[in-house]
């Protein structure tokens, strides 16, 4: 390692792909305050230091995407994708249903509902998940 800090992100990056293990763990405690994890391969402690500089260099991940990692992290469920102007299609005892997705909902057969599972219901006539029961996660 150098005693001159390397100009480019390339040049630190290629520095961080040089690193041993004991260096990698001395600019983890730097970047993140504390140890990593134990059991992390030298690879792996790259791989994240590099994200890290990247971070550092080119603004770190949006705000919307934090939201979608931390509900991820405490086990929660993410949102559907689907998104207006899609088209979500179930065959149902021999039927095909067909719903679009618009701004205030979903739209089937004329008619608009508020939420997913009130179509599930529609179509089936029981209580349903309306994600789960036209395959959205």
């Amino acid at each position: 390692m150098s005693g001159a800090p390397a100009s480019t992100l390339a040049e630190r990056i290629e520095e961080v792909e040089g690193l041993d293990r004991a260096c990698c763990l001395d600019r983890w405690r730097d970047a993140f305050g504390r140890p990593p994890p134990k059991h992390l391969s030298l690879a792996f402690l790259r791989r994240v230091l590099i994200w890290d500089l990247q971070c550092q260099a080119l603004g770190g991940v949006s705000a919307k995407t934090e939201r979608a990692l931390a509900r991820i992290a405490s086990g929660k469920a993410t949102p559907s994708v689907a998104a207006p102007g899609a088209q979500l299609i179930r065959e149902w005892n021999g039927r095909t249903y067909q719903v679009e997705v618009v701004e205030d909902g979903y739209r089937m057969d004329g008619t608009t509902y508020r939420s997913l599972s009130a179509v599930a219901r529609r179509i089936t006539g029981a209580q349903w998940s309306g994600p789960r029961f036209f395959g959205l996660r």
